[in-house]
């Protein structure tokens, strides 16, 4: 039997060969999502974990809160008694904290959130254990520094240039001194590390002759859980210790903790494309098995048992998933390894196919086909001998009343309920309840395809028969000719189609909302924020006087108030100029009230508080402050909005209670608005700080949708491989077809029909078969869209749902076109059948 099925395989390999390919794809697919997570995983973790093997043990300073919460004492002192304990080498005292550095332009390089600062802490021979040089040394004066590597090629840095850094207490230049690798305790990904000499270090990032933390090392031979033990006994109250070992496995759990979520992703996705490849394979085994009736009865009539037969089938399909699954592995390795250059964010490190991503991914391409293949073999070996020699094959049409479309029915219906339920409830529980409902939904429709094939494809038959009499009318025909396999060619497509369409619902609305949250309400030219969050206050805002035709308002945010009974946060701006950079819709009152001492609420603020204006509320404080506040204006509002206050306040009164605001933006507009000579303008006027950043409308936009945007460009990469195999099923049914139909096409081109004709009527096909996958995908895609946006509209005032017409009508046009491209063989092949062989065929 085992013969057999391989000769088989070889007998048919050209009808075989696309679903290899569609197998072939899926195992590529959850191989190479496998291999990049186990990569990123070690690489991540050997990043975060990297240098510490050099720490025996570290002792740091913990908070004290019976001290106010300032940290535990570690100075010299300490860094001495330490390194005279028996077993240690040597200890290094560190402190570090946010440093940003410009580039030429005086931008700041890299990401803000990772910008770090540190010490150069040279042992008894100059060198600096935890750094390596590559060009210059360490930084030993108040005016020098040195850069790891990638910030100074970023910054096209080199030994003996002047180079700007900014820091909590003011941005300086300074000479570089050296640039220098590092690992990862010190330097985060995609993150900057600037080293200064021991004093300034400590004088910007902590107190002058205190540390954070000491780094000790051990003499060979030691224990180090005998020396952790030494190091406590002897520590200082508000300090604790830990091996680095204990440090690293810390490390290695935060930061792989990210990574998991993108490998699920990935492997999500790669499960829907294998989902998609099922119905290739069971469409091509269905035609396979129709095609080879008559040999298989013969088969049966000469002796071979039903089970034996049904062996032989599913060993065929067994063959095709393995040879399929070895080629899968190999091209998802090398996937991965694209996918690694892809995110260049991601740390390096050298690919990791273990046995248990090998296992996984040769048992679901093999075994797929098998169960693909089941149902089509079952069918045939119900087709008694006698009655499969005797007569040709005919196709079953589906029938309304079957109890398979009963049983779609009712579960179509079912899972729309389900979304709709889902939809329309605020629970925690909602989106799961959407997804099972879409997951049983999506089951009914693939049931339902078949039966709809036939009036969907009729909607498309005039346009046709308009552009094409003949052509079009027998490309119709041929399509409703066989419904269920007609349904299972489109069903791949409608469930790429379903992805593709419900994220462009999703990533548009969510692109407005943003957009509204962020930009809507700013008339300024320009926002001034800090980078990496680090706290701005109202003095920041002051070098701005000196900039000519400049105006400009700081926004002084003040926390801890009662306002008439309510928690509230009192944004405190300049009354004379706030109406410029801020478009303030006023439905109550007049913002001219903040000049009067009054102050402005947002309507949302309002409605919850039972506020109007007029009203005069009392307010308290923390520190046992009270006054009272009388409403001068209400207006609209975003409550997720980052630049509209929920209570706007003249800065003056703000200052009247507190005398240290923190200041959340800078709100500037400049003569002639914003051009490039406005922006040097600004950021020379704040002192060429790389803390802080100056972001135009387009900047802001960009940096919140940046998120968004990135997620959603991975997630349409995913699901064009659903396409792609969606694309190669439908160049298979064709071809099958075409090899079903030699005889008919034979006649038709002895009746008349030329070779253009034929393979206009299969491209006409093909693209019925496109629109019939890519109508209902849509239709399905938007109302999963409109679910899941509703469940955001609880969670996120003013989401509104956007059907991003232009994209939804790009991704059917890109699904046609696919069909098409899938076309082109299949046309060529119908176009060259031999008219006397094909007439003369039984």
């Amino acid at each position: 039997m085992f013969r057999t099925a391989l000769r088989n395989v070889f007998a048919h390999k050209a009808r075989l060969l696309m679903t290899a390919f569609a197998v072939m794809l899926g195992v590529t697919f959850i191989t190479g999502s496998l291999v990049y997570g186990d990569s990123l995983n070690q690489a991540t973790t050997a990043k975060a974990t990297d240098g510490y093997e050099r720490i025996a043990v570290n002792v740091s300073a913990d908070a004290d809160p019976a001290n106010g919460g300032r940290p535990g004492d570690l100075d010299a002192r300490t860094a001495t008694a330490l390194a005279k304990l028996p077993g240690v080498a040597a200890a290094a005292g560190r402190v570090d904290g946010f440093a940003a550095v410009a580039d030429r332009d005086g931008k700041p390089l890299g990401n803000g959130e990772d910008a770090q600062g540190g010490n150069f802490a040279p042992a008894a021979d100059g060198k600096d254990p935890a750094y390596r040089f590559t060009e210059g040394s360490g930084p030993t004066g108040k005016d020098t520094i040195a850069l790891d590597e990638a910030t100074a090629a970023k910054g096209g840095y080199r030994v003996g240039d002047t180079v700007r850094v900014g820091t909590n207490k003011g941005a300086s230049s300074y000479t570089l001194s050296g640039i220098f690798r590092t690992d990862g305790t010190k330097l985060p990904a995609g993150g900057s590390l600037t080293l200064f000499a021991g004093a300034t270090a400590q004088k910007f990032f902590l107190e002058p002759g205190r540390y954070k933390n000491i780094e000790l090392t051990a003499t060979p031979g030691t224990d180090v859980t005998q020396l952790l033990s030494r190091v406590e006994s002897v520590l200082p109250k508000g300090t604790s210790a830990a091996t680095g070992a204990r440090l690293a496995q810390i490390k290695a759990n935060l930061a792989t903790s990210g990574t998991s979520t993108m490998s699920q992703i990935l492997v999500g996705f790669a499960a829907v494309a294998l989902f998609v490849a099922t119905f290739l394979i069971s469409n091509t085994f269905t035609m396979l098995v129709a095609r080879r009736t008559r040999e298989l009865a013969l088969m049966r009539a000469v002796g071979a048992t039903r089970e034996q037969v049904r062996r032989i089938l599913l060993t065929e399909s067994l063959l095709v998933g393995a040879i399929a699954s070895v080629a899968g592995v190999a091209v998802g390795t090398g996937a991965a390894a694209l996918l690694q250059t892809l995110f260049a964010d991601t740390p390096a490190a050298p690919l990791v196919l273990t046995p248990t991503t090998v296992i996984i991914s040769m048992l679901v391409g093999t075994l797929l086909p098998m169960v693909a293949a089941w149902l089509p073999i079952r069918r045939a070996m119900a087709i008694p001998p006698v009655a499969a020699l005797s007569a040709a094959e005919h196709t079953a049409p589906a029938r309304p009343g079957s109890l398979r479309s009963g049983l779609s029915a009712a579960l179509v219906l079912t899972g729309t309920a389900a979304v709709v339920y889902g939809a329309l409830t605020t629970g925690n529980d909602a989106r799961t309840v959407i997804g099972l409902g879409a997951a049983i939904a999506l089951t009914g429709t693939i049931g339902l395809i078949p039966l709809l094939s036939r009036p969907v494809v009729t909607l498309f038959r005039p346009l046709l028969t308009r552009l094409a009499p003949v052509h079009g009318d027998l490309a119709v025909r041929n399509t409703v000719r066989d419904p269920r396999r007609t349904g299972a060619t489109a069903a791949a497509l409608a469930i790429a189609l379903t992805l593709a369409s419900g994220l462009s619902v999703l990533g548009a609305s969510a692109a407005q909302y943003l957009d509204r949250a962020t930009t809507h309400a700013l008339s300024a030219d320009y926002v001034v924020k800090s980078v990496g969050g680090q706290r701005m206050t109202p003095t920041t805002a002051a070098p701005l006087k000196k900039l000519a035709g400049a105006t400009y308002s700081p926004l002084n945010q003040s926390t801890g108030y009662r306002l008439g009974g309510s928690e509230s946060v009192l944004t405190g701006v300049d009354p004379a100029t706030i109406g410029k950079l801020l478009r303030y819709d006023v439905v109550e009152g007049s913002l001219d009230s903040l000049a009067k001492g009054q102050i402005a609420v947002a309507d949302f603020k309002a409605e919850q508080a039972g506020w109007h204006v007029g009203q005069t509320l009392p307010l308290e404080r923390r520190n046992d402050q009270r006054g009272s506040l009388t409403i001068g204006a209400i207006y609209q509002a975003d409550e997720q909005s980052d630049l509209m206050p929920s209570v706007t306040a003249p800065d003056l009164l703000v200052a009247r209670y507190d005398s240290t605001p923190s200041t959340a933006g800078i709100l500037v507009a400049t003569d002639g608005g914003p051009s490039r000579a406005a922006l040097a303008g600004v950021t020379r006027a704040l002192g060429d700080n790389p803390t802080l950043s100056v972001l135009d409308q387009a900047d802001i936009r960009a940096q919140d949708s940046r998120g968004i945007g990135d997620q959603l460009n991975v997630f349409y990469a995913l699901v064009s491989m659903a396409l792609v195999i969606a694309a190669l099923g439908i160049a298979n049914t064709l071809a099958m077809s075409v090899l079903e139909r030699r005889k008919e096409l034979g006649t038709l081109r002895a009746l008349g029909l030329d070779r253009a004709g034929v393979t206009l009527m299969i491209r006409l096909e093909a693209l019925l078969l496109g629109a019939l996958g890519a109508t209902l995908g849509t239709v399905m895609g938007v109302f999963l869209g409109w679910a899941l946006g509703r469940t955001l509209q609880a969670n996120v005032a003013g989401y509104e749902l956007v059907l991003p017409w232009g994209r939804l009508a790009l991704t059917i046009l890109i699904a046609l076109a696919g069909s098409l491209l899938a076309s082109l063989w299949p046309a060529r092949r119908a176009a060259r059948v031999d008219i006397p062989a094909a007439t003369a065929a039984q």
